[in-house]
Order: C-alpha cells, then structure tokens, then sequence
C-alpha cells in the first residue's frame, strides 16, 4: 500500500479504449476522454474486490496525448511507447513504496509480462470499460 494506503491503477488507455470496436478510430481523443471520465467511478469506488479509493493513472498515446486529467484520474502522456511509460511509472511506485499495490489495466501480454515482473498485477479491459 501507499503512504496513504491507496492501491495505484495504471490504465493503459489505447489498449482499453480499443477493445471495443465501438467506433472509437474516428475520435481516438474523445474515446481517451470518455474513458477518462468512466474512470471517475473507479477512482471512487475501487474495483471488483479491490475497494476505492484508488489512485488511478491513465496512459494515452498518439492521437489521445491532447486528453487533460482530473483530480480524480491523472492522464499521464507517452511521447513514445504506451507500454514503455507504464512500465516506468510501476517500477517508480514499487521503488517508492516496496509494498504499494499495483494493478494494470491491459490486454497486451507482453505489458503484462513485463509489469508482473516488477510486482504488479494485471486485469483486463472490462474491468474498467463504462
């Protein structure tokens, strides 16, 4: 946990927001925001076994880098790799806080390979998904 007891929840935005073919291409940023605002809840309330609140840490790339944050969900974007910049934003919160919870929101196996060794926990996109 974190100083504050607070679990950390690192979404990986284009991952969530493209996996569901709900026509989000042709609003990519949009999509980010939408996403963004559903997180609100989840910052609140926490997740399915997991209660709020949460620190929630959403990641955007490309077209979606535009999106601001909120107090309740902080948008952090990648100028290069999504996956590269989440996992660099878990391997500082485990450096940190040794024993903080870390849970990733994604699909990608190679991300969730990659988290999972530094200590994290991975769930997939309905988790989060409005």
């Amino acid at each position: 946990m974190g100083e504050n007891g607070t679990a950390l929840l690192v979404v990986d935005g284009a991952n969530v927001v493209g996996s569901v073919p709900d026509g989000w291409w042709r609003d990519r940023r949009g999509a980010a925001e939408r996403l963004r605002d559903a997180l609100v809840a989840v910052a609140e309330r926490g997740l399915p076994g997991r209660g709020g609140p949460l620190e929630v840490v959403l990641v955007v790339e490309g077209a979606a880098r535009g999106v601001t944050g909120l107090p309740e969900v902080r948008v952090v974007a990648a100028t290069g790799s999504g996956d590269d910049r989440i996992v660099d934003l878990v391997r500082a919160a485990r450096a940190e806080h040794p024993d903080r919870d870390c849970l990733v929101v994604t699909a990608d196996r190679e991300l969730r390979a990659r988290v999972t060794a530094l200590g994290a926990e991975v769930t997939g996109p309905r988790t989060v998904r409005p």
